[in-house]
């Protein structure tokens, strides 16, 4: 079970040509910039929750 919470991070990061758009934008951003800045901390709470369970 816990490399599922490391593959759903990786998948969205790497379906790139399903957010490869300009509109929406957000500050000026497009969606592109945006997406990937926001999968940041998104990737990091899938980390901690494989993490999380492999801990004893």
């Amino acid at each position: 079970m816990k490399y599922a919470y490391l593959i759903i991070p990786c998948v969205l990061a790497l379906a790139t040509p399903f957010y490869n758009t300009v509109e929406p934008t957000l500050f000026g951003f497009p969606f592109f910039y945006w997406f990937l800045l926001a999968m940041i901390p998104v990737s990091s709470a899938f980390i901690y929750l494989a993490y999380r369970n492999e801990a004893p």
